[in-house]
């Protein structure tokens, strides 16, 4: 049968004319509200209620209308839509039989086979097959009308359509997946009946699956009818977070299982996930009209196994133990990561974590929140964070940064320090440094042990895993904390000494950041500062100092010093060989310039840089700056600016970039490689409107300009040491050169103060010298220049440049060297290469060789 004969086969040429009357009336309906059809709603139309009001053999009638009209409209058309008036009735077509597909109506067999023939046999568009159909109302409608009995022609339906899915489904969006797995329920449930559980496992199109349904098939009958059970329950999760009733429900299921068993097996399957790297793959699209395109994508967790898995962290919401916590934060960490041309690997698991450790009880769910807000850069997930940590603490009746005190662990530490004792071997746990904690091991007698002996391993390997765990937590945690302490300096926030106290200086894991760290002593009006060494308070003179209970507490920031005190700080730092876990005494300070006082709202200070994108952006993002990536595509932006909310002063700082719109300087997915900086602003938020900068108080200021200095001091090409070579942007060379080698940033300026207090007590201080910007170094073969800002290099006598990349996957030769401060790369960069060329007879690459062995 032909499609024509099939159509007059289900409606006559009478019923064909009342369709097109209701499709006539609705266009001069919508004509009349306004003509905006995109906002279309059916059930707001009189024409809509003529159609509702028809027998139901009659609306499917007009269904396989409606697909017929829609399928002549499309057919070869390359552009449509605007006003023209038969793309206005296609849609109001498609609008109207997908609202009616929604309604309840009474079908026979011969109706579903007469729509689904339909579908077969026509296309909603040139690059769509029967999926471009509402096969999911279509099924609905299905399921609803055959209850009782699946009567054989439906059956036949069904097997068909599953057999076309099957045949598109790797290439397919979630809700035809969801679709396929609709069909296969009803298949099995019109066999075995609803009392017969379906053997529901994940989808198999990814690694997780593999691994995760090869543990199913193993388990005991009953445990496994239990997973079937919470899979099929957890693949019904959508929106943005679980309804009680969800709530209620999904704790029922995995008691029936076992709730420690429920739990075990979670964990294991969202560590595996954490850990698991996307996977490259080919894929084939065939449009059905001749065209074939191929093409490369990377797939992380299949769609239906996202929904799964989604559904399943939020079950853990019931849950608080610290393994589980622990797990949730590192897959959401993973989560998030982005996946090159794509995005975030799975968004919606990432906000299930969100939503899981803010709904668990107590505390450290807030505090791995806290923790993630530093490390994921998403500007909507860091929002979601922050709704999640404010109003963690207005339940608590407290601020954000004390919600985030109360809720750092401290993992049962003792200034840094915990003991184990395993099978008669003691276990010492020390934090040496930041995200770096040492695990010593000792015998019986006392007697250090290089490693785990293998009878502990053997008769406690879970003892043993759980100390290793441990390391890792207080790694993770000495990091993130370290890092708030870093962007606390912004503000000014003041604390009671029994606070202080409490989270700070008395605390397990954050007494070993706070003792290192310079604080403000305020009693009676009568302020110091003041460092913890050898077990007291001392000021930079040496001086120690009481504290009382009356005594407020708050960070010391350089900016509010005189110079003179500054230098007081930084040479007891060295003198002590204190390394502070922040650049603290040797932090850049930024003061209003008269150019600044002159152009009254912005600062050029850092404008007129060529910095890459993508690596601003990430800068950014760390340092809690909002920003959008300007594309190449015409999406009417030449400009933007990367925002930073000082929500305690009511400002917003501005740091302005432009594209910087050369031939090809743009990725695969159209965004510019390269902006160049503009101007620094500051934005009262009430307002809305910028503030001369001599109103900005000094910490704030100093803050943003130093974060902008360091935007420019990492991200600008001048510290490329191949950008020239491998082409960059011709325009910019000049630029370039004129950064590499030009004058010192705030930053350089300070690394330059540290290199001059450092160089004496360094084994290459008798070949090596400070002259104006750079670090000499006389080898054995020429003598070096180390630019102190960019790193990069140039050889005496005639200035040719040396090109040395830096080995990241190498120990830098500073590894065990002093530094006041952790944290600038570029620090240890230009020792690193330092030292490498005081020995330059000894260097073996042949690429940096060739060069300095060419004259």
């Amino acid at each position: 049968m032909d499609l024509i004969n099939a159509f007059k086969k289900v409606f006559s040429s009478k019923e064909e004319r009342k369709f097109l009357d209701i499709i006539s009336d609705a266009h001069n309906e919508l004509e009349a509200k306004g003509g905006n059809y995109w906002s279309l709603k059916p059930n707001e139309f009189k024409s809509y209620d003529v159609l509702a009001g028809l027998p139901d053999k009659e609306k499917v009638g007009f269904i396989i209308y409606c697909v017929k009209e829609v399928h002549e409209y499309y057919k070869g058309r390359t552009t449509f839509g605007g006003n023209d008036k038969a793309w206005i009735e296609s849609y109001i077509r498609n609008a109207f039989y997908q609202h009616l597909l929604k309604t309840k109506m009474h079908w026979d067999a011969s109706d579903v086979v007469a729509i689904a023939e339909t579908f077969q046999s026509t296309r909603r568009n040139d690059w769509t097959g029967i999926t471009g159909w509402p096969l999911g109302l279509f099924v609905n409608q299905i399921e609803k009308n055959f209850k009782e009995r699946l009567p054989d022609e439906v059956k036949a339906v069904l097997l068909n359509l599953k057999s076309e899915i099957e045949k598109i489904k790797s290439n397919a969006q979630k809700d035809i997946h969801k679709v396929f797995d609709r069909i296969e329920t009803i298949l099995f449930e019109s066999e075995h009946g609803e009392s017969v559980v379906k053997p529901v496992m994940f989808g198999d199109d990814d690694e997780f699956a593999t691994y995760a349904n090869s543990i199913i098939k193993e388990l005991p009958d009953e445990d496994r009818i239990h997973w079937h059970q919470l899979i099929a329950f957890a693949q019904k999760a959508s929106g943005s977070k679980p309804s009680a009733k969800y709530h209620d429900q999904c704790r029922e299921l995995f008691k029936e299982l076992g709730v420690e068993k429920f739990k075990k097996q979670l964990n294991d399957w969202f560590d595996f996930i954490a850990h698991m790297k996307e996977t490259e793959r080919q894929r084939t699209f065939d449009y059905g009209n001749g065209r074939i395109q191929n093409y490369t994508t990377h797939v992380f967790l299949s769609a239906p196994n996202v929904d799964s898995i989604k559904g399943l962290v939020w079950m853990c919401a019931h849950f608080y133990d610290s393994r589980t916590l622990h797990v949730l934060a590192s897959l959401a960490e993973r989560a998030f990561k982005k996946i090159p041309g794509q995005g975030p690997a799975a968004a919606s698991i990432g906000n299930a974590c969100l939503y899981t450790l803010f709904k668990s009880k107590g505390l450290e769910g807030i505090g791995h929140l806290s923790r993630l807000k530093l490390r994921i850069k998403q500007n909507s997930t860091q929002a979601l964070i922050d709704k999640y940590l404010l109003e963690a603490a207005k339940l608590q009746g407290v601020t954000v940064s004390e919600i985030e005190d109360l809720a750092v662990d401290d993992f049962e530490l003792v200034e840094g320090k915990r003991e184990f004792e395993i099978e008669g071997y003691k276990f010492k746990l020390n934090i040496k440094g930041v995200g770096d904690v040492e695990l010593g091991c000792f015998k019986p007698d006392g007697a250090a042990q290089k490693s785990i002996p293998t009878i502990v391993k053997d008769k406690a390997p879970d003892k043993i895993k759980k100390v290793k765990e441990l390391v890792k937590k207080v790694e993770i945690s000495t990091t993130a904390q370290r890092d708030r302490i870093d962007r606390m300096l912004r503000s000014q926030r003041v604390m009671t000494w029994d606070y202080f106290n409490q989270h700070y200086f008395g605390h397990g894991l954050m007494s070993f950041l706070a003792k290192n760290i310079i604080w403000h002593f305020e009693t009676n009006a009568v302020g110091c500062e003041a460092i913890w060494h050898n077990d007291a308070w001392h000021e930079a003179d040496d001086t120690s100092i009481k504290v009382s209970a009356e005594t407020k507490v708050s960070l010391w920031h350089p900016v509010s010093s005189s110079v003179e005190e500054i230098k007081q700080w930084r040479e007891y730092l060295i003198e002590n060989k204190i390394s502070q876990p922040i650049k603290q005494a040797f932090r850049e300070v930024y003061i209003l310039t008269d150019a600044e006082v002159n152009t009254k709202t912005y600062s050029n200070r850092m404008a007129a840089h060529v910095i890459k994108q993508h690596q601003f952006n990430s800068l950014a993002k760390t340092r809690g700056w909002k920003y959008s990536l300007l594309g190449a595509y015409d999406d009417g932006r030449a400009n933007e600016a990367a925002e930073l909310n000082l929500a305690e002063y009511g400002l917003r700082a501005e740091y302005w970039v432009n594209e910087v719109n050369a031939d090809g300087a743009y990725n695969d997915t159209g965004i510019w490689n390269y902006v160049a900086t503009d101007q620094v602003r500051f934005v009262n938020t009430d307002a809305n409107q910028p503030i001369e900068l001599v109103n900005v108080p000094r910490v704030p200021f100093s803050e943003v300009m130093r974060d902008v200095d360091l935007f420019v001091g990492v991200a600008s090409v001048g510290n490329d040491p191949t950008w020239n070579d491998s082409g960059g942007v011709p325009a910019y060379r000049d630029y370039w050169q004129s950064y590499s080698f030009g004058e010192l940033t705030e930053i350089a300026k300070t690394r330059k103060e540290t290199l001059v207090r450092l160089l004496p007590r360094l084994k290459i201080a008798s070949v090596a010298t400070i002259q104006d910007k750079f670090l000499v170094v006389r080898g054995k073969i020429r003598t070096y220049k180390i630019h102190i800002g960019s790193t990069n290099i140039l050889m005496e006598p005639n200035d040719q440049y040396l090109c040395i990349v830096p080995d990241r996957s190498q120990k830098p030769k500073t590894e065990n060297l002093f530094l006041p401060f952790e944290g600038d790369t570029g620090l240890s960069v230009v020792l690193s290469k330092a030292f490498l060329l005081a020995e330059d007879t000894k260097i073996t690459d042949s690429t940096i060789t060739s060069q300095i062995n060419r004259k």
